[in-house]
């Protein structure tokens, strides 16, 4: 009998693997006995708990009211993240991210040493509460450097939404938008209309209406005279270009007239045959008649005078 330890993923099957084992030794094998020692960061040696205890410390917190028992045996989620490298997020902005935000530079309080790109990390709040997994997006350096960004992309939200109050919409320039909507200044969608203030288009500026690039270059103007001469210029070089124009054909003008050529051949070379053989007809109907008009003449030749 041999006890040996594997360190395996999720789905290995360890009783097919001590079967080939005993084939490979010649002696043949049967597993006997398994036994979990570790899932994920968790060991038996970490405060393990069995169904057991479950069951005692949910009896002893209905009874008496003491979740002491229920504490030590159900523990936390963040007790799974403790791998993971940490950005501590703002209370002012834990909710957006619940609500599927961008993970921005400005909302960022804490991070940690070491993160590196497409790293997997954990966005936690100042109370230690896991807000959600994400893919880092920049170093611990670029985000020292840096004072805007995306500083990460989420990959799972762990938090239920307005755990923490909502907190966008607050900022000076968003309540004044506010206001101008309950005055009807804009409309219900933030947008511009007849009664908007002059101040507050060219103060504000909406990122999500797509604005073409200003040429600063000075357009310099065109004398009357210039104008005129330009045109007769092209006037001139049109007249020249239309009889050149005229001698070239296109491919496809050329391809269309050998067709009709063809089809005018092909019609000619009908009617020639039609007519060949209607003459052909009509010299054998002339050749029968003669035939007959011969053998008419012998018969009166042959009858005997009376």
């Amino acid at each position: 009998m041999g006890v040996f330890w594997v360190s395996c993923e999720a789905g290995s099957y360890i009783r097919t693997l001590c079967v080939h084992l005993g084939l490979v030794l010649g002696v043949g094998g049967q597993m006997l006995e398994l036994r979990r020692v570790r899932s994920g960061i968790q060991s038996e040696r970490d405060n393990m708990a069995t169904m057991h205890d479950v069951l005692d410390a949910q009896w002893l917190y209905e009874n008496h009211k003491d979740e002491s028992y229920l504490r030590r045996v159900i523990r936390p989620l963040e007790g799974l993240l403790i791998g993971h490298k940490r950005i501590i997020m703002k209370d002012s902005s834990v909710n957006a991210v619940c609500y599927g935000a961008k993970i921005l530079l400005p909302g960022i309080l804490r991070y940690e040493d070491n993160i590196e790109l497409n790293e997997e990390i954990v966005i936690v709040t100042t109370k230690g509460e896991a807000v959600a997994l994400a893919i880092a997006l920049m170093t611990t350096s670029t985000i020292a450097s840096c004072d805007h960004g995306i500083v990460a992309k989420i990959k799972r939200v762990i938090m239920e939404r307005d755990t923490y109050p909502r907190r966008w919409g607050l900022g000076p320039r968003s309540t004044q938008k506010k206001i101008l909507i309950a005055k009807g200044q804009l409309d219900k969608y933030g947008k511009p209309n007849e009664n908007t203030p002059k101040e507050w288009l060219t103060s504000y500026v909406d990122y999500s209406v797509k604005q073409e690039p200003v040429d600063n270059e000075e357009k310099v103007p065109i004398a009357p005279q210039e104008k005129k001469e330009k045109k007769r210029k092209v006037s001139m070089s049109s007249t020249q270009e239309e009889p050149a124009a005229e001698t070239e054909i296109s491919p496809k003008e050329k391809h269309k007239k050998k067709k009709r050529k063809k089809a005018l051949e092909d019609g000619a070379e009908v009617e020639n045959e039609v007519s060949e053989t209607v003459a052909t007809e009509v010299e054998e109907q002339d050749v029968k008649k003669e035939k007959k008009k011969k053998k008419k003449d012998k018969k009166k030749d042959a009858e005997p005078d009376e």
